[in-house]
């Protein structure tokens, strides 16, 4: 038996994932989590085969619950289930050690298969999006850059930046500068969405 565990926020798609999975003979769903901050607890406690995660979770993201979850659980495989396609978010999935990585829109059997994949060792990633993952261009941004970047994106201003980062509100507002320059953007909120666009945040 194939023990999982999902998180997706959506509670009628996570219901529904459950739901189906529950259906296959040799796959149980031993947790269902509305948000990202619980993955690694809930996954010490109910010791999943895999993890079925969304990217866009409340609290900690799916993507750095995958890589918080190789460190702490590292018998449990993670699958990413996403809507966000990006290359860039599949080349950050690969970095946390992710096993699968695929799409909402797949068929139900196409996951349950994905899930069987994962659980035996191999790699279930959307084939299209590997392709496009090969093509597409790395992040010209700095970590810190994405990380002022990424602070901006949740609605900090660069006091408040610079206060968690422990550097100057000048300092702060350069890297914003440069960020804006290096992305060939018209200002901070075009760089954001260049940026979340090309899975750079």
């Amino acid at each position: 038996m194939i023990r999982i565990l999902i998180a997706e926020d959506m509670q009628v798609l996570r219901r529904a994932l459950v739901a189906l999975l529950q259906l296959e003979p040799d796959l149980e769903v031993v947790a269902d989590l509305g948000s990202g901050d619980e993955v690694v607890a809930r996954a010490k406690e109910t010791a999943p085969d895999v993890a079925v995660l969304d990217i866009d979770l409340p609290g900690t993201d799916g993507i750095t619950a995958a890589g918080q979850l190789a460190e702490a659980v590292p018998e449990c495989r993670t699958l990413i289930l996403t809507s966000l396609g990006r290359p860039g978010n599949l080349r950050r999935a690969m970095a946390a050690h992710v096993a699968g990585f695929l799409l909402k829109d797949i068929e139900p059997g196409q996951l349950a298969a994905a899930i069987r994949t994962v659980a035996a060792g191999g790699r279930a990633i959307d084939p299209a999006l590997a392709v496009a993952a090969l093509d597409a261009e790395t992040s010209p941004l700095t970590l810190r850059e994405r990380e002022v970047l990424r602070l901006a994106a949740d609605g900090m201003e660069a006091g408040q930046i610079a206060a968690k980062l422990f550097l100057s509100a000048g300092t702060v507002r350069n890297y914003l500068t440069t960020v804006v320059g290096k992305l060939n953007a018209r200002n901070r909120v075009d760089a954001i969405r260049i940026a979340r666009d090309a899975g750079w945040l």
